[in-house]
Formats: C-alpha cells, sequence, structure tokens
C-alpha cells in the first residue's frame, strides 16, 4: 500500500519522491553514526547515550606538597652582565645554588643518573653529576617562608657577555633547591627542584624567564612542571603591562630556539565559573592541552576541549570532592558569621 502511494506521488511530484528518499538517508545515516558514538549533531542521541559515549579518561593523582617556590621579581631588568634577582618562597629551610653557563647535556645527563644513580638531594650530588661542567657557583641559605630577594651576578672578571648563538650548548643559569636538614629529606617526596632559567644577553634577547621546572623526588622520579591555562586569568599579569611588539619578537625567538608553545588567547572575564554552564565553580583539567575550564557537572559531556577544540586524552581534578565540600561549608561559616576566623 505504502509502495503504491509513493508511486503514485512520483508519478504527480518526482520532486517531492526524492527529497522523501533523501531525508530517510540522512535520519539513517546520523542513527548508524550515533551508534558508533561519532561526531554527529547531539540532537540525534538522548543525554544518556551522550554521557556515556563522550565519557574520557581519569587520569590517576598523587597528591604531594611541594616545599619548593622561585620567582623572578624583576624579569625586565635581568641580564647576563647585571645579573638577576631571584625570591625563592620555601616551606623548610633550604639552600639555593646558582650555575652560571651549565652545560645542556651534562645537566639532562645529572637528571638521568637521578633516576638510574643516585639521588640528587644536595648541592655537592648535582655537582658530582655536571662534572664542573659550568662557569660560576653561588649559592644562599634560605630561611623558612623567607621572601627575601637574592641578587645573582657573574663576577666582572668573568668576562661573560653571552653564551653563543641557538642552539646553546650552555644554559645561561640553572637554579637548584635542596632541603637543608636531613630530616625534612625524610618528609617530603620531592627533595629537590632545578630551574632553567633564560637570562637576555648580547646575542640572544629574549626577556628573562623560567624555561624548565624539574622536581625531584626521592623514589628516584622527576616531572617537568607544566604551566595550567586557566579560563579565568585575573591573576595573570595585564596584557597592557607588554606590548604585541615584544610579544611578537618573543614568540619568534622562541621558535628559533625550539621552545614556543601554543598559547591560547583567552578573552574570558575574570570568572572562576564553568566556561559552559557559567555556575560550577572550575575543578577539571584537560589533557593534553593543560585547559582548565570544566565543572563536575560538565565534563562528562565533551570529548573536545570548549576551548581549543583539541580532542581529551585524559582528565584530572584540581581537588577532590571532599575539600570542595569543606571550602563551600568554611565560606558559608564565613558569611554567616563574617567576625568569626575559621
Amino acid at each position: 500500500m505504502a509502495a503504491v502511494f509513493l508511486v503514485t506521488l512520483y508519478e504527480y511530484s518526482p520532486l517531492f519522491y526524492i527529497t522523501v528518499v533523501f531525508v530517510c538517508f540522512l535520519v539513517t545515516s546520523g542513527l548508524v553514526l550515533g551508534w558508533f558514538g561519532l561526531g554527529v549533531p547531539v540532537i540525534l542521541r538522548n543525554s544518556e547515550e551522550t554521557e556515556s559515549s563522550t565519557r574520557v579518561l581519569k587520569k590517576r593523582m598523587r597528591q604531594v606538597k611541594n616545599p619548593f617556590g622561585l620567582e623572578i621579581p624583576h624579569p625586565a631588568t635581568a641580564s647576563v652582565t647585571k645579573g638577576i634577582t631571584l625570591t625563592p618562597d620555601c616551606l623548610e629551610d633550604c639552600i639555593l645554588t646558582c650555575y652560571w653557563g651549565c652545560s645542556v647535556q651534562k645537566l639532562h645527563e645529572a637528571l638521568q643518573k637521578h633516576v638510574y644513580c643516585f639521588r640528587i638531594k644536595t648541592p655537592q650530588a648535582l655537582e658530582d653529576a655536571l662534572y664542573s661542567e659550568y662557569l660560576y657557583r653561588q649559592q644562599y641559605f634560605i630561611k623558612k617562608n623567607d621572601k627575601e630577594e637574592k641578587y645573582c651576578q657573574l663576577p666582572e672578571d668573568a668576562r661573560v657577555v653571552d653564551f653563543g648563538p641557538v642552539p646553546r650548548s650552555r644554559y645561561p643559569l640553572i637554579a637548584l633547591l635542596t632541603l637543608a636538614d636531613e630530616e625534612d629529606r625524610e618528609i617530603y617526596d620531592i627533595i629537590s627542584m632545578v630551574a632553567v632559567i633564560h637570562i637576555p644577553d648580547e646575542s640572544y634577547r629574549l626577556s628573562c624567564r623560567i624555561l624548565y621546572q624539574y622536581l625531584l623526588l626521592a623514589q628516584g622520579q622527576y616531572h617537568d612542571l607544566k604551566q595550567l591555562f586557566m579560563s579565568a586569568n585575573s591573576a595573570a599579569p595585564s596584557s597592557s603591562d607588554t606590548s604585541s611588539g615584544e610579544r611578537s619578537t618573543d614568540r619568534s625567538l622562541l621558535e628559533k630556539a625550539g621552545l614556543a608553545e601554543e598559547e591560547p588567547e583567552l578573552h574570558e572575564e575574570n570568572s572562576k565559573d564553568c566556561v559552559v554552564c557559567q555556575n560550577g565553580t572550575v575543578n577539571w583539567v584537560l589533557l593534553p592541552c593543560r585547559h582548565a575550564c570544566l565543572c563536575d557537572g560538565c565534563i562528562k559531556y565533551f570529548q573536545q576541549c570548549p576551548m581549543c577544540r583539541q580532542f581529551v586524552q585524559e582528565s584530572f581534578p584540581l581537588c577532590s570532592k571532599k575539600e570542595q565540600d569543606e571550602d563551600e561549608l568554611t565560606r558559608i561559616l564565613q558569611d554567616v558569621l563574617p567576625g568569626r576566623v575559621f
């Protein structure tokens, strides 16, 4: 009966018959693709199918306390000839050791020795691994929670004005932070931190910055500390502080050195809310793009990062559900009793 009806319509209106067949083809293709979880419009699948098919792997994380912190308070004034100011911020008494002109190859060999040979938990251990392949060494004792600025500079008799063209065989400055007390090394999983610092000179005028930070663990591993790209940029410095010309120059110099990373242009408001629902608190970091932009409720609906559209391989939370509940309870109590400190 249906066939007779379609044939009759075809005799009077071929265009209508072709349209019906085309619509049936589109619906069938959408259902088939949706069954296999491919990128089809969400409207073709219900919410349960969307949630189950787009859930990404949750990366297993282990929370550790990092006793080391290092900042460059005045990067614009730093240079090889004038020196650099560093501000350590440590949870325990530490030793800051600076190595000028450290060999690139020897440093990475030293990191491998930390994994396979001996632990680098003192300045002497690193110097043994480097085979003294550096030009000058400075050392400072850092008291607990002391944020006093430390000034580092090459001596005048060194007569070093640059470290050669790119690619270089020596890093301008390596900063090593180690725990001063033997007992503290037994408490913390992270026993030392190595920071690779670029300082501008005559041949390479890229602005001063920390290129790499390696956290060395007592178990024999080391991790490269990476920056997270937050959806809220309230803590970031104002873009007006640096001109677009300087940023483009630094970008080109980084590309020549092979150190450039994709820097997403974030224009969101200064808010810590989820970029999707604008209601929940940002709690999830997406890998490998390292964008922190989703809340607990929205993370299960995305296979691609909503900010850069890169496919998400893994994700991990910034804090657990228990920690979130405790923070929320503290905030509520402070709102109810503003005169009390908890």
